[in-house]
């Protein structure tokens, strides 16, 4: 189960909370600071995590923009959030899914098996009438142990630059269409995407209230891209977030797949490797 609804939540809150962490991932692309925010408003009981800092490791060199974040930093940074071991985990955000559906990959890889993402985000929370606290929580010490302390080879799959060359299967291109086909790149210094690859834009698996289209629709909707699980599907986007908004969408559809956490930010940094442009895979 990857999903929480806000009354489902909201019930768990009302509850003793027993073995229940909420975590607070505030993050964009144009604010990847979301503290302030959380400050001024967050679902009570949250910890607010920092995806630039905790769930990203930026002392790897060559791994993209986000390189995945190592487990016994990863590991003290969740008992910090004061998560115990078996702990049910809840992961929310403000914008897109993103960084709620980077925290539920990156945890899961790390072990933890229940980690649901709020759907709709901290929006619908607000739009059910449910009130905000302020301020910083600072919870007790949590004992919280990981299975693995290197999540490229954890309990998720992951696929690396050499793999993405030789990929035998979908390679799903996350990014908005007009990345994808190279027209604009604001971030990262070469524009494109890896030849042989397929746009499914991970806004398109929300709807207009940003809650996740239902299983049915994100079956059609991969479908149009050639995805339908019957071979290997790879995802990226530019630096491996975003991507893990549609490994969410994927699930929901019944569909497996594979994260290359390096995404376009490691693949272009390369001119070894092949770029295509345009609208076709």
């Amino acid at each position: 189960m990857s999903l929480i609804s806000v009354p489902e939540l909201a019930a768990e809150l009302e509850g003793p909370r027993g073995g229940l962490r909420l975590l607070d991932v505030r993050w964009s692309l144009s604010v990847p600071d979301g503290r302030e925010a959380f400050e001024s408003g967050h679902i009570r009981s949250a910890v607010y995590v920092d995806l630039e800092t905790q769930l990203s490791d930026h002392s790897v060199s060559g791994r993209g923009r986000h390189p995945l974040p190592e487990g016994t930093a990863l590991q003290a940074a969740l008992r910090r959030w004061g998560v115990n071991r078996g702990d049910s985990v809840v992961v929310y955000d403000d914008w897109n899914r993103a960084g709620s559906s980077r925290a539920w990959w990156v945890l899961r890889a790390a072990g933890i098996a229940d980690v649901r993402i709020l759907d709709g985000g901290l929006g619908a929370w607000v739009a059910a009438g449910h009130s905000l606290a302020v301020g910083s929580e600072t919870p007790a010490t949590g004992d919280v142990e990981l299975a693995t302390t290197d999540l490229y080879s954890g309990q998720l799959p992951t696929l690396t630059a050499e793999q993405v060359l030789n990929f035998a299967g979908v390679l799903v291109d996350a990014r908005a269409p007009e990345r994808y086909r190279g027209e604009i790149e604001p971030i990262d210094p070469v524009a494109g995407h890896v030849p042989g690859a397929v746009n499914a834009p991970s806004t398109a698996t929300l709807d207009e209230h940003g809650f996740f289209r239902n299983p049915s629709e994100l079956r059609e909707f991969f479908a149009a891209a050639g995805v339908t699980g019957s071979v290997p599907v790879g995802v990226y986007c530019g630096s491996g977030v975003t991507a893990a908004v549609d490994l969410v969408a994927l699930e929901l559809a019944g569909i497996g797949g594979t994260l290359f956490p390096g995404s376009w930010s490691q693949w272009s940094s390369d001119p070894a490797n092949p770029i295509a442009t345009g609208p076709d895979a």
